[in-house]
């Protein structure tokens, strides 16, 4: 998956674009409640996307391993409600376009993209507690894809 693990972002891309594309050959009527709520869940992701990419600043980076150098480890915010939140919300937010658009196989990419942000999550939080000694208590205390719960 490449030194700094860009295998596992080509993949989340690809992903996401298969998610796209379905949405045209696919699509099925869902009522307007689920639609509604699909629109919420792609806003909030969006939004929480949006923060936690600020929180990070000068630590974001596009790949799952950390920057090298003097970084230091953001543990709050919303990184002390959830341990990846850009994970958790590009997951929201794909799920929140396929409810919206109503495309079924594109539900189940979106379930897919966030197995994947799991996988990719548990490589990059070895490299995370390689670099960080604090890293496992931070683990013990924020859950790690889905706020509270996961």
């Amino acid at each position: 998956m490449g030194s700094r693990g860009e295998g596992w972002v080509i993949g989340q891309f690809v992903i996401a674009l298969g998610i796209l594309v379905v949405t045209f050959f696919t699509r099925v009527e869902l009522p307007l409640f689920v639609q509604l709520v699909g629109a919420a869940m792609l806003i909030v992701g969006a939004i929480v996307i949006a923060f936690a990419t600020f929180h990070l600043g000068k630590n974001l980076t596009p790949y799952p391993k950390p920057k090298d150098g003097d970084h230091t480890l953001i543990t709050n915010g919303i990184y002390g409600i959830v341990r990846h939140p850009i994970y958790f919300g590009f997951a929201l937010a794909a799920l929140g376009w396929t409810l919206y658009w109503g495309t079924l196989l594109g539900i189940a990419l979106a379930l897919f993209l966030f197995v994947w942000f799991d996988l990719k999550s548990r490589r990059e939080e070895k490299w995370l507690a390689e670099k960080y000694p604090e890293y496992a208590a931070y683990q013990a205390r924020v859950k790690k894809l889905i706020p509270f719960v996961y």
